[in-house]
């Protein structure tokens, strides 16, 4: 029996409806746009993203690498061990599945977005190249679309906050170190001001030093989290073909959320997504904007394995452990706490809990180090680069309120400024879309007969 719209949207709010319409819809339409051709040269994406392609003398501050890694390091954090978890308790294990549909009609997304912030850079008062959907709208779209730009620097500046990720990383230090609830908010506030002090040892230093520290981070990261949750996959084996149909059946049947909703258990798969990969916010063209490079293309392809990277691995992993763990059906509660318990319950001695916390630092900091040129960036547009650098002080200001703030009123504050970010980012990608798409036949035709070197 079909369901009726009222029906498959049920709990499901105006602005909830109206990113999943952008995010998947349209990056659904991207993907048929491009048929497919940008998924064709993934093979040239990684000799792009292997340096093959650099030249010092191009416009921009950050390689090929460090563009992608400084984007991964904002996307891979605790989006990928807390929000898959959040995604799970709240939505059921076939809020994967839709994290996946997110991620895969994202790469498509960021491929153009990404294109479109090398095609059409700005640049600030004292000359240097700037990158991102602001910049996108009044170069490409022109001077009366403005408002639509300014309407994404503001959401920026509430969407690229690091209240998520400094709330969940001082909770899983209190989780590890079981910290008396009495003291609970006392140990929360201190490890608040410990995180913005040596996130502002980095942020400060500009976005040459966050690339460098990201591009080291990225890597060892990902490896470490690879090999601990494999461990756990080995060890639960039997589990795996179980977790996939349970995954797959549930995608379409919303049983584990909010009353049987559909559309309320499509939603939380495509806002965990979307606040893992950042396909369609926005962010992350910002960083790609930065690339030394002339071509948008070969941007855009390096842009495109970031989704690939971030979700359909890191949180895939993610969700796996959680689900071989068996223990998210009856857990009192969500986001970190439940990872940490998933990973106590099949690894022995306590290894789950270092490990993880180990990877959660490593997570968190990259993530925390990154956001703030997101947020510098959206300021300097509205006002001025000079102006522009305060951000940082509310930046670190932020990490310290937010370590003591309920979890609930953090996930809606982050969820509405990326919802309000996907609007002008989507609406101007989607009519920009053919200016890429002439630009990457032209790129690819050049690039068959050897052209390009």
């Amino acid at each position: 029996m079909f369901l009726s719209l009222q029906e498959v949207f049920k709990n499901t709010t105006a602005l909830e409806i109206v990113q999943l319409i952008l995010l998947i819809g349209g990056g659904s339409f991207l993907l048929l746009y491009s048929k497919l051709i940008p998924f064709r040269y993934l093979g040239h994406a990684v000799n792009i993203l292997r340096g093959k392609y650099d030249k010092d003398t191009s416009p921009g501050d950050l390689s090929h690498y460090e563009a992608l890694s400084s984007a991964i390091a904002a996307t891979v954090g605790m989006g990928n061990i807390s929000g898959v978890a959040i995604a799970i308790a709240t939505g059921g294990p076939g809020a994967i599945f839709w994290m996946w549909v997110s991620a895969f009609v994202g790469m498509a997304t960021k491929f153009f977005t990404c294109s479109l912030s090398i095609m059409y850079r700005g640049k600030d008062e004292a000359g240097n190249v700037k990158g991102g959907p602001m910049y996108v709208i009044t170069e490409g779209l022109g001077k009366r679309w403005k408002p639509l730009a300014v309407f994404f620097s503001l959401a920026g500046l509430i969407g690229t906050l690091p209240a998520f990720q400094a709330n969940q990383l001082t909770q899983t230090l209190v989780d590890v170190f079981e910290v008396n609830s009495s003291n609970e908010k006392t140990a929360k506030f201190l490890l608040g001001i410990t995180i913005a002090i040596i996130t502002s040892l980095v942020i400060f230093g500009g976005i040459k030093r966050i690339g460098k520290v990201a591009g080291k981070l990225v890597p060892v990261m990902v490896v470490i989290y690879l090999i601990t949750v494999l461990t756990i996959l080995i060890l639960r084996f039997d589990t795996i073909p179980e977790i996939f149909s349970l995954i797959f059946t549930d995608a379409f049947s919303g049983n584990a959320v909010m009353g049987g909703a559909l559309g309320a258990l499509i939603v939380t798969g495509v806002k965990r997504a979307a606040f893992s990969n950042e396909a369609g916010i926005g962010t992350a063209p910002i960083m790609h904007g930065t690339a030394k490079t002339n071509e948008p293309i070969r941007e855009g392809l390096v842009a495109m394995l970031g989704p690939a990277i971030d979700t359909l691995l890191v949180c895939t992993l993610t969700a796996l452990a959680i689900l071989a763990a068996g223990i998210w059906k009856n857990f009192d509660g969500n986001g970190i706490s439940l990872t940490l318990s998933s990973f106590d319950a099949v690894l022995p001695y306590g290894l789950g809990s270092v490990i993880l916390t180990i990877c959660v630092l490593i997570f968190a900091f990259s993530t925390l180090f990154t956001y703030s040129f997101y947020g510098y960036s959206c300021l300097s547009f509205l006002t001025n680069t000079k102006t522009g650098k305060y951000y940082n002080y509310i930046y670190i200001i932020t990490i310290v309120i937010a370590s003591i703030t309920k979890l609930d009123f953090v996930i809606n504050l982050i969820d509405s400024g990326y919802a309000l970010m996907a609007i002008p980012t989507v609406i101007s990608t989607l009519i920009l879309a053919p200016k890429v798409k002439k630009a990457a036949n032209e790129y690819f035709k050049k690039l068959a007969v050897g052209s390009r070197q």
